[in-house]
This record gives structure tokens, C-alpha cells and sequence, in this order.
């Protein structure tokens, strides 16, 4: 990394460079943008791939984390940091221009620290409604619901975005229609059995095809990354599940690993055989879950039964093992919470074959089928370059021809011990996306079958403490869940419990790219290409 940090010295030479774990670099708000772009287009590793943009509030200053790496080497990463002293009126600039992914997680940051970014063309609230009153992430925030009382009015969504621009003459507030005035707007969800969730898409026809979506979430914001703040980590744990349930084990996993590495806990061999098996498994849960309900959106109620049932082989190992199906409670920091049951390994291998013969029955059912190829062959297409660009990763960025298998390129657990195929696709288009989960099924089950059989004997669990306490600093944690990469970010102060945590969701960044792929497509296939996405709405809510 000598070389990278050459280049960010060059840019920037008061930059204050440190070797927090990974290279971490604070600037001044004015030379932000300076370095972002340095970074950008480093000839040799671009950090093109804006992994977590992470709001701060460090006490004396609100701020952010921005985390980068680089298309080419996801190992290769760096965290930029900058923030500013001025609390009441905080701004910083935009990077909306450098790293598309950067548009609603900026307006998440004003969301919930109050920070407004300069040159970010739609500073609205995400997750919240304009008139929330505080800020929710801020540590001097008034939580009395007096302040936000519950109301059952409707209100009418105001088709207007604030921003601040920079201008000859200094910085101007101004506001900018959402949509055009004699648009026809539409609404889909926010109940919609086929938005996967509490999302409500509004959007602007032309005919019959989508001219331009808006998107709005928090519908069901919890307050997760909130209430951790006042959880220790055993306690935290259980949120994980609760995010992307359909990924809850690998969650949960990636938290686990965070902890354990910042305490210097040493997970036993045979928890982490177990760990990376149950991760699989529920890999092939999530994708199951996806192709189901993506062949339903299509119209084919009969390719849903047949998804949950080989599902339901998968929840029955997974209710024998931890006594959960969907939200299991199984990874704990050290280890697994049970051991595995006698019949574990049998009833493993005998999925195997079955799931195998399943494939072939889908191929049969529904991937050749000509109405189908029709809605799903060269719809919704994703470029590389905006995969990268909007961070979207998972079976739909690969999809794509982005190479973002955490699993691949960064590997944790035992994946540097086993082999299996990174599945990649150039089309872009939904049906690349809906390949791209039947072929990594296989290459689950590759995965599994190479440990299943090699699990050592030992403890399933390490000796913790009672109380866990993690040093001072900053850590991090990436994992490949179902739809992609999810992180995990902790600031610590010495606690027991952090003074910062957050998670970051793939599905946020596949919800985000829809505004992109939906453009002039027929409003038809709107549904399919969401569908293809495969976003978890809890997921993005967090």
C-alpha cells in the first residue's frame, strides 16, 4: 500500500495518514473531494467500489466514514475520514459525482445526523418523514416521542427536494421538483406483495413505460443501528437476524467475526466446519427464496411451491440444529451456540442429491420457458461500470461482471480451503441475475460437500468473558450474504457496549440502481426486474 500512499500525500499533503488496521486517512471538508477523486482514479488500483459511507458523531465534530476498494483487488482497501466542528449547521460536500451509491446513503447521514452535503442534488430525508424533529443518530439527540408524536392523518408527499449548491456567489438553498409537473405518477407498494416488502416505489409513466421512479423507504425503520448503542454485543446479535432474515445466519456471523477479531478470540476448527456450512445452507435458503418468489412475480405460482419445498429440507436441518427455521440464533461470539446433532451430517448429504435433481426440475419448469426468457432476456440491464458504481454486488452485480465475492476475494471462516467457482455474467440483464442464483446453489453445494465429511472433533464453543469488552478503535467486517456484501462497522470506545455501530446492506444499494434499470422499460416488467434485484426490505430499514 506504499503506492496508495503516495498518491493521497500528493493529493493531499496535510493529510493525516494512519495504520488503523487498514490505511485510514483524515482530511479537511475542503479537500475531501481532492483525495476521493485521487483515489478514484488511481491508475493502478481505481477505488472505484464505495463499500460503507458511514455518519459520525464524534462528539467535537460530526463526520464521515468512507469506505473504498478497488474492483479490481477487493482486498485492497482504504477509509477516508473528514468531519466538521460546526453542529448546528453541518455541511459537508458531495461525492454523489464520483460514487453513485453515494446518493441515499448521503441522505441517510441528513437522515440521522443532520449533515447536509453540498452539490448533492436530493437532500430529502431517507428513512424519515421532513418534519421529524432531531436528528436520531446524534448522541445529544432528544428521544421523548412527545417530540414525534404517532399520527394516523395521511399526509400528502410533497414533490419537492431541498438542496444547497455551490454557485460563483457562494452557496444558494434552493428546491427542485421530483417530478415534472404534468407527470402521471403512479404508487407501487408501499403494500405490494410484489415489492418484497414495505417499499414504495412512486412512478412517472410515459404510456406505458416507466420514465422515472422515486424511491422512498423507512417504512419499517426500527432504530437497529440505535438501539445497539445501548447493547452489549451478545445482546446485539440477535438484531443481526432480524435485518436481512433471509441471510440471518451469515449476518449474524459477520457481527461474530467483528467482535472476535478486535477481542482476539480464537474460534475452534470444528465451529468454524459448522459455521461455514450453515452459512451455505442458508445461501441456498436465501436463493430458493429468490427464485421462488422471482418465477411468482412472473406469473408462475407453481415454481413457489416448488422453492419452498426444497426450502423446507434446508429449515427442518436448521430447526434440528438450533430449534429455529427462519431467525435461528445459532452463531455466538466464539463459536456456534449448539453443537450439531447426531443425524447432521447424514441429513446434510442426503439434500445434496435431491436439491441437485431440483435444479434440473427448474431448468425444466420455468428457465426455458419462451414467456419467460421474454421477460426476463435483455430487461432491467446493469452496466459494470454502474454495478461498481452503485456498490451492487451479490448474484446481481455479478450478473454484471462484477467480481464481488467477499468469499473469493477476501476470505473468512474456511473459504481459503475450499473450492468453487466465482459465478460470473457480462448480459446485465434479469435473466443473467436469475442464472447467477441457481448456479451459485451449486456451488454451494460443492462447498458443503467438501466439509460435510471433514468436520473435526473438539469444541464448538471458546471460553469468553463474561463480559465482553473490545479496545478502543475501529473495526471492521465484510461478508458475503445472499444478495451481496454485508458489513459490519464498529467504533469502540473500551466499552461493553460500541459508541458506533452500523451495518451495511446490499439491499439498500440493489433498491437504489432501480431507478437506473427501470428507465424506459414497460411499467409490465417493473415487477421482474425487482424481483431479479431480490432486495429484503428489513434489510435496507435498519
Amino acid at each position: 500500500m506504499e503506492n496508495i500512499r503516495k498518491v493521497i500525500l500528493e493529493a493531499v499533503p496535510e493529510a493525516v495518514i494512519e495504520e488503523a488496521g487498514r490505511l485510514t486517512v483524515t482530511v479537511e471538508p475542503d479537500k475531501l473531494r481532492h483525495l476521493a477523486k485521487a483515489l478514484r482514479y488511481h491508475a493502478e488500483y481505481p477505488f472505484d467500489y464505495l463499500a460503507m459511507l458511514t455518519g459520525m458523531d464524534w462528539g467535537e465534530k460530526l463526520g464521515v466514514n468512507y469506505l473504498l476498494a478497488s474492483s479490481k483487488d477487493l482486498s485492497k482497501e482504504v477509509v477516508m475520514k473528514t468531519g466538521t466542528a460546526d453542529r448546528e449547521n453541518p455541511l459537508l460536500y458531495t461525492v454523489t459525482d464520483i460514487w453513485e451509491t453515494a446518493h441515499y446513503n448521503e441522505r441517510e447521514v441528513y437522515a440521522m445526523f443532520g449533515i447536509r452535503f453540498i452539490n448533492n442534488p436530493d437532500m430529502r430525508r431517507f428513512f424519515l418523514n421532513s418534519d421529524w424533529n432531531g436528528f436520531p443518530l446524534k448522541k445529544d439527540y432528544d428521544a421523548n416521542p412527545v417530540l414525534n408524536p404517532v399520527s394516523v392523518e395521511s399526509k400528502d408527499i410533497v414533490d419537492v427536494a431541498p438542496r444547497i449548491m455551490e454557485t460563483p456567489n457562494g452557496l444558494k438553498e434552493e428546491t427542485v421538483r421530483v417530478f415534472e409537473e404534468t407527470d402521471y405518477i403512479i404508487n407501487i407498494g408501499p403494500q405490494h406483495p410484489s415489492t418484497h416488502g414495505v417499499m414504495h416505489f412512486r412512478v412517472a409513466l410515459e404510456g406505458e413505460m416507466v420514465k422515472k421512479i422515486d424511491v422512498h423507504s423507512g417504512y419499517i425503520h426500527r432504530g437497529i443501528e440505535k438501539m445497539c448503542e445501548n447493547m452489549t454485543y451478545p445482546q446485539i446479535l440477535h438484531l443481526t437476524d432480524r435485518l436481512d432474515y433471509l441471510s440471518a445466519n451469515i449476518n449474524r456471523h459477520g457481527l461474530c467475526m467483528c467482535v472476535e477479531k478486535a477481542s482476539g478470540i480464537e474460534v475452534p476448527e470444528r465451529a468454524q466446519y459448522i459455521r461455514t456450512i450453515m452459512d451455505e445452507l442458508n445461501r441456498i435458503d436465501s436463493h430458493l427464496v429468490a427464485w421462488a418468489t422471482m418465477c411468482m412475480d412472473l406469473g408462475s405460482t407453481t415454481a413457489f411451491i416448488y422453492g419452498m419445498r426444497e426450502r423446507e429440507e434446508i429449515l427442518k436441518i436448521f430447526e434440528q440444529t438450533s430449534g429455529g427455521r427462519l431467525i435461528i440464533n445459532y452463531n455466538v461470539i466464539g463459536g456456534v451456540m449448539f453443537d450439531i446433532y447426531p443425524e447432521f451430517q447424514k441429513d446434510v448429504k442426503a439434500f445434496i442429491p435431491l436439491m441437485r435433481k431440483r435444479l434440473k426440475e427448474y431448468d425444466r419448469l420455468f428457465t426455458g420457458n419462451v414467456i419467460a426468457l421474454g421477460r426476463m432476456k435483455g430487461i432491467g440491464l446493469l452496466s459494470k461500470e454502474d454495478a461498481i458504481s452503485y456498490a451492487v454486488t451479490g448474484p446481481a452485480g455479478r450478473g454484471s461482471g462484477f467480481a464481488s465475492d467477499i468469499r473469493k476475494h477476501v476470505p473468512y471462516a474456511l473459504y481459503d480451503k475450499v473450492e468453487f467457482t466465482e459465478i460470473i455474467r457480462e448480459e446485465g440483464d434479469a435473466f443473467a441475475r436469475y442464472l447467477n442464483r441457481l448456479d451459485e446453489i451449486e456451488e454451494s453445494l460443492k462447498i458443503i460437500e467438501q466439509l460435510v465429511d471433514n468436520i473435526p472433533d473438539g469444541e464448538f464453543l471458546a471460553k469468553t468473558k463474561a463480559i465482553i469488552k473490545l479496545p478502543e478503535g475501529e473495526f471492521y467486517q465484510r461478508v458475503e450474504a445472499g444478495r451481496g456484501e454485508f458489513g459490519v462497522f464498529i467504533e469502540s470506545r473500551g466499552d461493553k457496549v460500541p459508541y458506533r455501530l452500523k451495518f451495511r446492506s446490499p439491499s439498500m444499494a440493489a433498491v437504489s440502481v432501480m431507478p437506473l434499470i427501470c428507465e424506459d422499460e414497460k411499467i409490465s416488467d417493473f415487477i421482474g426486474i425487482g424481483g431479479s434485484m431480490d432486495y429484503v426490505i428489513p434489510d435496507i430499514d435498519r
